[in-house]
C-alpha cells in the first residue's frame, strides 16, 4: 500500500490530507507536525484569539478526531530531523519512516531582532504561533507600554489589539509609510489615519536601533534617537520561507522551494505548497504568503500526487481585521501605475490600475465592491475607472458584461 507523508501541520497539510481523501487516495497517510496543537487557523492569532474572542478550540481546522475519521496519522510535536530522496524515508526524533510521496508545506518562519540589538531579551515576541500569542496575552494588560516594530499587517493588527486593550502603544516603521510593500499610498494614509484616532503612536520612516534591560526588556532606542520605555515589544518585520529541510535534501530553491506548475519540485516525487513554496508567474518563482495560496496550492498538490494533472493557477485574496474594520484585498497591486478610490458613506474601496486594466483591489468593510472585483480579476475582465469612482454606479452589471 502506498504511503504519502506530509511534512507541515498547518493550513497547506490539513487541505492537502483532506484532498487527498477526498480524490479517493485509500492508501497511508501520515501529517507530521513540529507544534503539539493539530492544524489550527494562524490569521486569528494576531486578532481575536489575542483579544480573547475566540477560544482555542475554534482554532482548529478540524478536531482531532477527524483524522482518525479519515484514517490520516496526525504526528504532532515532532521535528523532522532530514529526508533522504534517494531512499524515500523520512527520519523524526524518534523513528524513520518510508514514504512514496512526499509533501512538504513546511510554511515560514518570523524573522527575529539579532541578540546584537537585544532581541534576545525576555518580552521580545513575534506574532507567528499559538505558543507566541499564548507567551504574549498576559502581556496585554490595561496601561502596558508596547513597542511594535513593524508596519505591515501584522504589525497593525498587533496595534488594534493592543490598543483596544488599553495599551499605550508605539508602532515604528523604517520605511517611509505602513504598509509600502504590499499597498498604495491611500491604503497607508487611510491605516494610518485609523490607528492614530485609537491612540496608536505611529512614526514612520524611524526603526530601532538597540533595546535594553538586564534580561528583560526596558527600553527602546530609536534610529531618530529618541528612546522609549516600554514594557514589552512585538516583532513584525517578515518572514521567510521554512526551507531548511529541502535545502539539506539538496531540492532547487528560488523564493523559497521551488516547484513547477504542478506544485512539483525538484524531484518528481516531492511536491510542497503555501508559505515555502514558490511557483512559475510571469517568467519568474513567485511566492504568496496567504491562507487562500496555502488552500489552493495544497488542493493541486493533492490531486496531482493521486495521480491527477492538474495546474496551479493562482487567484490570490487576503483580508486583514482591525478594529471594525475588515480589509479584503484580491489580485496583486505590484506594477500599478492609478488608483481610484471608491467612497461609500461606511466604506472605501482602492482599486488599482496598471495601463489602464484592474489588478487589485483594497476593500475596507466594501465586501459587494470587493466579490465583484475579485470575479472580474480572476474572470481576466476590465472596469472602466470612472465607473469604479462612482459609488452611485451599481456594480454587480459589470459581471454579465
Amino acid at each position: 500500500m502506498s504511503h504519502f507523508i506530509i511534512i507541515g501541520a498547518g493550513q497547506a497539510g490539513q487541505t492537502l490530507a483532506g484532498t487527498l481523501r477526498a480524490q479517493g487516495f485509500d492508501g497511508d497517510i501520515t501529517l507530521i507536525g513540529d507544534e503539539t496543537a493539530p492544524p489550527y487557523q494562524r490569521p486569528p492569532l494576531s486578532k481575536s484569539y489575542l483579544l480573547g474572542d475566540m477560544p482555542l478550540d475554534r482554532l482548529y481546522l478540524r478536531p482531532r478526531s477527524w483524522y482518525d475519521d479519515q484514517n490520516i496519522r496526525l504526528v504532532t510535536g515532532q521535528s523532522v530531523r532530514a529526508i533522504d530522496p534517494a531512499a524515500h524515508r523520512v527520519t523524526l526524533e524518534d523513528e524513520t519512516l518510508s514514504y512514496d510521496k512526499l509533501a512538504l508545506t513546511t510554511g515560514s518562519l518570523p524573522r527575529r531582532l539579532p541578540a546584537a540589538v537585544g532581541g534576545d531579551l525576555d518580552g521580545v515576541y513575534t506574532m507567528r504561533s499559538l505558543a507566541d500569542a499564548d507567551a504574549m496575552g498576559p502581556e496585554l494588560v490595561d496601561g502596558a507600554r508596547v513597542l511594535i516594530v513593524g508596519g505591515g499587517y501584522i504589525g497593525l493588527e498587533a496595534a488594534a489589539v493592543a490598543a483596544k486593550k488599553g495599551l499605550t502603544v508605539t508602532l515604528v516603521e523604517m520605511a517611509d509609510r505602513i504598509l509600502q510593500r504590499v499597498a498604495s499610498s491611500q491604503t497607508s494614509d487611510y491605516f494610518r489615519d485609523l490607528h492614530r484616532s485609537h491612540g496608536v503612536d505611529i512614526r514612520e520612516g524611524v526603526g530601532l536601533q538597540t533595546l535594553t534591560g538586564d534580561t528583560r526588556v526596558r527600553a527602546a532606542t530609536l534610529t531618530d534617537g529618541t528612546t522609549l520605555d516600554v514594557d514589552f515589544v512585538i516583532v513584525g518585520v517578515g518572514i521567510t520561507p521554512a526551507a531548511k529541510l529541502a535545502e539539506d535534501a539538496g531540492l532547487t530553491l528560488d523564493n523559497g522551494i521551488a516547484c513547477d506548475d504542478h506544485a512539483r519540485t525538484s524531484d518528481p516525487d516531492i511536491y510542497a505548497a503555501g508559505d515555502c513554496a514558490s511557483f512559475p508567474h510571469a517568467g519568474a518563482q513567485m511566492r504568496l504568503e496567504s491562507v487562500g495560496n496555502a488552500i489552493d496550492m495544497a488542493d493541486v498538490a493533492a490531486k496531482n500526487m493521486a495521480g491527477d494533472d492538474v495546474t496551479y493557477t493562482p487567484k490570490p485574496w487576503f483580508w486583514s481585521d482591525q478594529y471594525d474594520i475588515k480589509l479584503q484585498i484580491a489580485g496583486l497591486s505590484t506594477g500599478h501605475d492609478r488608483v481610484v478610490v471608491r467612497d461609500g458613506e461606511t466604506s472605501r474601496s482602492h482599486w488599482y490600475y496598471a495601463n489602464d486594466r484592474l489588478i487589485a483591489i483594497d476593500a475596507m468593510n466594501d465586501p459587494r465592491a470587493y466579490m465583484i472585483a475579485k470575479r472580474l480579476i480572476e474572470a481576466g475582465k476590465n472596469v472602466d475607472p470612472d465607473i469604479a469612482a462612482d459609488p452611485e454606479v451599481d456594480l454587480k452589471p459589470l459581471l454579465k458584461s
